[in-house]
């Protein structure tokens, strides 16, 4: 069997992928997988990272408002599925699964013209434009949290690698403070923008380290490949770093994190139990609130909007929150108890299911 993977962009898109791409390979180690993208996008990186072979095809950003890019749509889109069809002539999948983004859309047009079967996987509670055209066309459909707005939507969770959905924190807790040169015994508070970071949170969060300092409170703070952060000087440890391979690491390190509301963001927190501060990125079509709506209605987190997260917000809650250990295992509580940790195997199933089906017909 033979299936193409096609997703890209950030991690949002990736790591689901990848996850998925790991489930196909323990459910039969004879799959052979291959995975599509574009040359602007993380998959560059991390798929071949992971072993899996990676085609690449010209990127279609979908403008969400009418400009000059919006006319020039159609003639990226033909050249893009043009490209995507020379892909599944040489590859030759039984299926080809899609992530959204701007590699998706060619894939589900590809597919159609090829008569393949097509699964769709939704990370967002509110679909993009090009998961919604491809849920009209597509086999199965699953999406990541439940009363995702797509025909025929099957709640599956969200697949996240085993190194995280696995991960016991508490065990692995002094370890990981080790690895990021941390005091094992202080109350830790991890901050991330996700794969690209994001300036607002460091600017806040660093503006307000002696506060957290003087609570006692030390900081493990991913500021994204072109982020920074300037920390006062104190002695309580403030590691800052541009980019963590090792997020398992990184959750198991943290008492509470500050984070955006992407999928993979809000998914991964909850899986672990680790309480989080979500601040939703303020662009878009508002999903990212929407994803982490049923956590914080749980008690598993707080969210923030993205103006209100202020030096003076975080000296006010974040240093009381990130001591109060009652708090944060209530919390945690809370949040791992929403979430599906075995998303992947259930995606991977639906796969198989899928491509042995087209096979049959």
């Amino acid at each position: 069997m033979r299936v193409l993977l096609a997703g890209g962009g950030t991690a949002g898109h990736t790591s689901p992928l990848i996850a998925t791409a790991d489930a196909l390979q323990r459910l039969d180690p004879a799959i052979e997988v291959t995975c599509l993208g574009t040359r602007r996008g993380l998959e560059t990186t991390v798929v071949p990272a992971a072993g899996y072979s990676l085609e690449l095809v010209p990127p279609v950003p979908l403008p969400r408002r009418p400009s000059a890019d919006l006319a020039r749509v159609p003639l990226r889109l033909g050249e893009a599925v043009k490209k995507t069809m020379d892909v599944l002539d040489r590859v030759r999948p039984d299926v080809v699964v899609g992530y959204g983004g701007y590699v998706s859309m060619p894939a589900y047009l590809a597919a159609r013209r090829r008569r393949l079967p097509i699964v769709v996987h939704e990370q967002n509670a509110l679909p993009g434009l090009a998961n919604r055209a491809g849920a009209r066309i597509a086999t199965r459909v699953a999406v990541s949290f439940p009363g995702t707005p797509l025909p025929r939507a099957e709640f599956v969770g969200l697949p996240i690698r085993r190194m995280i959905s696995r991960l016991d924190r508490p065990a692995r807790r002094e370890e990981a403070r080790h690895f990021f040169g941390l005091d094992p015994a202080r109350p830790t508070l991890l901050v991330t923008g996700g794969s690209q970071g994001a300036r607002h949170l460091n600017d806040s969060v660093s503006a307000s380290a002696a506060a957290l300092a003087g609570a006692g409170v030390q900081v493990l703070h991913v500021v994204g490949p072109k982020g920074e952060a300037s920390p006062a000087p104190s002695d309580v440890p403030y590691v800052v770093l541009p980019f963590v391979e090792r997020m398992d690491l990184a959750y198991a390190a943290a008492d509470l994190v500050i984070c955006r509301g992407g999928a993979s963001s809000v998914t991964e927190a909850a899986a672990v139990g680790l309480p989080a501060v979500i601040v939703p990125l303020p662009v878009g079509n508002g999903e990212q609130a929407h994803n982490a709506r049923p956590v914080v209605d749980a008690g598993g987190a707080l969210m923030v909007d993205n103006a209100a997260l202020t030096p003076e917000w975080i000296r006010a809650t974040v240093p009381a929150l990130a001591t109060d250990a009652e708090r944060l295992r209530r919390m945690g509580a809370a949040a791992s108890a929403l979430v599906p940790r075995d998303a992947d195997d259930t995606l991977a199933h639906i796969v198989q299911e899928t491509a042995q089906a087209g096979r049959a017909r």
